[in-house]
């Protein structure tokens, strides 16, 4: 491959780089690109048989294993290769978790693969002043060069004894080699700050589980056998976890069995549903309690799980208190404790009031459940609990499944098999007495503090509060951060009040973003190391579970390598450990390189590829010992555990007491664990964090009133924010597929951002489909567009993340240069709030309030001269070549017409002239257009206006 150094000695490159701004990032890499392109014969997806009688290339092609990573279900796939270009996508044919399946975002990753907005080689800032105004001014630089100051900046920390001032951010990662960078490099170097995104994801979902069967993770689900299926705040035909399996089972569920939805909004999950219960925001604790209600005072509660009472007859009647010594439980305990604290008195009559839910449908749902027993699933979904009182709501919708018996049982909720996979080595040996102290220190994350307990696994601290990262580094609390790398993270834009994250990342001195797209986050960084593309160029390997399988499946390199990037985990942790031994501090290379030898040859690595391949080996080889060798697993990719066994939980679940918790011990000692530590009590604990309830209430689940930020006379509509199925952990938004085919979420419209709003509530704000708005809440407002759509319930408003990046790319910004994002970013509303138990990001549950104003920025004499646009979008026919648009003149007009691609450059003039009053239909000749998306931009004197052109061929 020609070296950047060549390519510098171009004299354009170097006309090119003298331009600063934002733009010049694009422009720069694209030229550095092309010359790799056109000078390296190894890129064989372009190379070009020589000779005028050659042959076109053959379109024979090999299906080659790897790991999809747009979301964490980690599905096997393959990946069709023909001439060294990855043309194709489907799920892994020996999968028995997605079995062949792949959903719609494992099609968009061969686009961000030959995205060609990626970064390409390693740049660095040229404008030392940060902010959201202040253009970075990057320019290429050498990896020798990139690692280089890198090494230097960490190294200064060293020399003044504070290496715990450096901190890791993690994103999306791999299972099976993150430990090398987010675990390995800052304990060896000194810090205690691996910070990962866990918390802004789902950490709240796994708190109802852990304090009730004791398991901190997340759940397959037994769908062929189940009876009944309730979806509670997710949405796994689009987004959640186990995408491809529910996609391929949805038929035959529907055929066997009842499926209800609770969801404010119609989801695609709602849309295949038998039962939509369209729930207020914020009151699911309310619903959990009523259908717990129902299932005891009906007696449909599984028996062989939880028992029964003594004397056979059902004690369980509204309003009235029970003896615990009446009942005889079996593997579960407090179920009376729970009946008499909190459930008596939740009647259906009671949750209708405050869910909206009608009490006959709250009853027949919970009937169904009942009756479906123990082959009845409750799936548990982040809608409801990633809001600040949401651990309770998280226990009291998972503990519908003690009471069903569904739990690790036929037809119900599974955990995983344990898969036997190998281990890295212990990095105690490599650590030093600055690495010993340094590590030592509190993380900068605040976990443990009094309001931030983040209880994950029954331990104070125990869990990460990434979200609040921002504000530590604001306040210096407990220290300042000097140094730090990012990798696949992007948090000024997915962390709610994203001008925290603004603010912290400029005031950091040293700033590494390891990223394939210059994102929102790369604006502030100092150096920028470009990624190597997770499952298409990378080494690594995954574990995950679907289906009733545990599996493990292969990432490996499908193409060879495009541009100049690395991998994060692997290739660019060499090459650093590397450049931190050439400075003097040899303990991050030592231990990489003598600790991961090839598990076959029992050589030592000696380069960033040979490391990469040895520890994937490491990690791997038990599996593939099993498959007959390592080739035979790079050949297959996967390896699938046996099914799960029902039951073999049943008296051992991971509690205080062994057994399924409606009383929760295991709470309780944790939360007086985290009060002792603060010599304070549990009730102050708990009012310090947000929680209404006190003693006994406070370890069973239980309904608390939601905390809603913004009043209702200012703000009277309830937020939802839900995800996109075409989202792929942030690397998406950059790609035409993603605009083209975003009518496939629920109520959208391909090529805008749009906020769902019931017809009811738009009628009485005078508010039109396609009408302009700005909605806000206490901490800020958006601009986008008005869909008039009967798929949200009154007084809530829906909208999809995904769109708003001021930064990612030339299709996900209007304009790159500028900052100007396509869409707006739903963090831009979201205040910064927490589930403060799990450590949890708030942003469902309807936690805040926004207002909705029409804008009217526009004077009607504005459109004197263009009277009417009939189409707003233009999708021309793929089997004609040509595009119409129609418009009305009120008098004789000079009009331009003119066509520009999405970098802004015109590529087509359709009008340049006057034409006469009346109506018009001007056809665009679209026959030298590409397929993707154009601007139509229609001026006179006293008009403008642009149409989205989009053209498929």
């Amino acid at each position: 491959m020609v070296s950047t150094k060549t390519s510098f000695k171009n004299k354009n490159v170097e006309q090119e780089l003298m331009i600063p701004g934002r733009r010049n990032f694009l422009k720069t890499t694209a030229i550095l690109s092309a010359g790799m392109a056109f000078s390296s014969p190894v890129l064989r997806a372009f190379e070009k048989k020589a000779g005028k009688d050659s042959i076109p290339l053959s379109y024979e092609g090999k299906w080659v294993p790897s790991t999809c990573q747009g979301c964490t279900t980690w599905c096997a796939i393959e990946i069709f290769v023909q001439n060294g270009r990855a043309v194709k996508v489907r799920g892994n044919q020996q999968s028995k978790a997605n079995e062949g399946y792949v959903c719609p975002k494992g099609h968009l990753q061969i686009m961000e693969l030959y995205d060609p907005d990626r970064v390409k080689v390693p740049m660095k800032r040229t404008n030392p002043n940060k902010g959201p105004n202040e253009a970075p001014n990057f320019v290429p630089i050498s990896w020798d060069e990139a690692l280089d100051t890198i090494a230097t900046k960490m190294l200064e920390l060293r020399t003044n004894n504070e290496p715990h001032k450096f901190m890791l951010l993690r994103g999306r990662y791999s299972t099976g080699l993150t430990d090398i960078i987010y675990s390995y490099l800052p304990k060896i170097f000194g810090s205690p700050n691996g910070i990962s995104h866990s918390s802004i994801c789902a950490e709240a979902e796994k708190f109802g589980p852990y304090y009730t069967e004791g398991y901190w993770g997340y759940r397959d689900y037994d769908l062929m056998k189940a009876k009944y299926v309730l979806i509670w705040g997710a949405d796994p035909l689009s987004s959640n976890r186990q995408i491809p399996n529910v996609i391929n089972k949805i038929g035959k569920l529907l055929e066997q069995a009842t499926l209800a939805t609770v969801d404010p909004r119609m989801s695609s999950s709602t849309i295949k549903s038998h039962e939509w219960l369209p729930i207020k925001p914020g009151e699911d604790g309310a619903l959990a309690s009523a259908i717990a209600h129902v299932i005891l005072t009906e007696g449909l509660w599984y028996k062989d799980f939880v028992g029964n009472f003594k004397n056979g007859t059902n004690l369980f009647k509204p309003g009235q208190e029970i003896n615990e010594d009446d009942f005889a439980e079996i593997h579960t305990n407090g179920l009376i404790k729970w009946w008499n604290l909190e459930l008596k008195d939740k009647t259906p009559e009671w949750a209708e009031k405050i869910t909206l839910i009608p009490k006959e449908q709250i009853i027949r749902v919970a009937r169904g459940l009942g009756n479906a027993a123990p082959n009845a699933i409750v799936w548990l979904g982040p809608g409801p609990v990633m809001s600040p009182r949401g651990a309770y709501i998280a226990m009291a919708i998972h503990a519908l499944n003690g009471l069903l018996g569904s739990v690790d049982n036929e037809g119900g909720t599974l955990r995983s098999n344990k898969l036997k996979m190998g281990s890295f080595a212990a990095v105690d040996n490599y650590l030093d007495q600055i690495a010993k102290d340094g590590g030592a220190k509190k993380k900068i994350d605040q976990r443990g503090y009094k309001t931030f307990p983040a209880l994950a696994s029954g331990k104070s601290g125990g869990g990460v509060v990434t979200n609040n990262v921002a504000n530590a580094i604001l306040k210096s609390d407990p220290y300042d951060i000097k140094v730090c790398i990012g990798y696949w993270c992007n948090f000024s834009y997915s962390g709610t009040q994203g001008k925290r994250w603004e603010e912290a990342l400029a005031k950091i001195p040293f700033f590494v973003h390891i990223t394939t797209n210059a994102s929102d986050m790369t604006h502030y960084a100092d150096i920028v190391l470009p990624a190597a593309h997770h499952s298409t160029e990378k080494w690594c390997s995954s574990d995950s579970m679907a289906n009733k399988y545990a599996f493990y499946s292969i990432q490996q390199p499908v193409v060879q390598k495009f541009w100049d990037v690395k991998g994060d985990e692997n290739e660019i942790m060499w090459e650093l450990a590397l450049k931190l031994k050439q400075k003097g501090f040899n303990n991050f290379f030592d231990y990489l390189a003598n600790e991961y030898k090839d598990p076959e040859t029992g050589a030592n690595p000696t380069n960033a590829e040979e490391f990469s391949i040895y520890a994937t080996k490491i990690k791997s080889k038990p599996i593939y010992d099993l498959m007959g060798g390592w080739e035979k697993f790079k050949e297959i990719g996967i390896y699938s555990s046996e099914p799960y066994p029902y039951r073999k939980l049943w008296g051992n679940f991971g509690t205080a007491t062994k057994k399924f918790e409606f009383y929760s011990e295991t709470l309780k000692k944790a939360l007086q664990e985290h009060a002792t530590k603060h010599n304070t009590t549990i009730d102050d604990i708990l009012t310090s964090n947000n929680y209404i309830a006190q003693g006994e209430l406070a370890f069973v689940p239980h309904y608390e009133p939601p905390l809603r930020k913004g009043s209702k006379e200012e703000y009277p509509f309830d937020f939802i924010d839900y995800k996109s199925k075409l989202n792929r952990e942030g690397r998406s938004q950059n790609i035409p597929w993603y605009y083209e085919f975003k009518k496939m979420d629920t109520g959208d419209v391909s090529w805008d951002d749009v906020v769902k709003i019931n017809p009811k509530d738009a009628k009485k704000l005078g508010i039109n489909n396609g009408d302009k708005v700005r909605l806000s809440s206490i901490t800020g407002s958006i601009e986008t567009t008005a869909k008039l759509w009967e798929g949200v319930r009154e007084g809530t408003i829906a909208k999809c993340y995904g769109q708003g990046h001021k930064y990612y790319g030339k299709v996900a910004s209007l304009d790159f240069s500028k900052g100007i994002p396509r869409g707006a970013n739903n963090n831009d509303l979201i205040p910064d709030e927490y589930e403060r138990l799990s450590g949890s990001t708030s942003r469902n549950g309807g936690f805040f309030g926004v207002k909705i104003e029409k804008i009217t920025s526009v004077a009607e004499s504005d459109y004197k001269q263009v009277k009417k646009i009939f189409v707003g979008e233009i999708y021309p026919n793929p089997a004609i070549n040509y595009a119409t648009v129609n418009l009305t003149l009120m008098e004789d007009s000079y009009l331009k017409i003119r066509i520009y691609n999405t970098s802004g450059r015109k590529v087509l003039t359709v009008n340049d002239g006057y034409l006469n009053a009346g109506t018009q239909t001007i056809k665009i000749d679209t026959s030298t257009l590409e397929s993707g998306m154009y601007i139509c931009h229609i001026e006179s004197d006293s008009f403008k206006t642009a149409l989205k052109l989009i053209i498929t061929k």
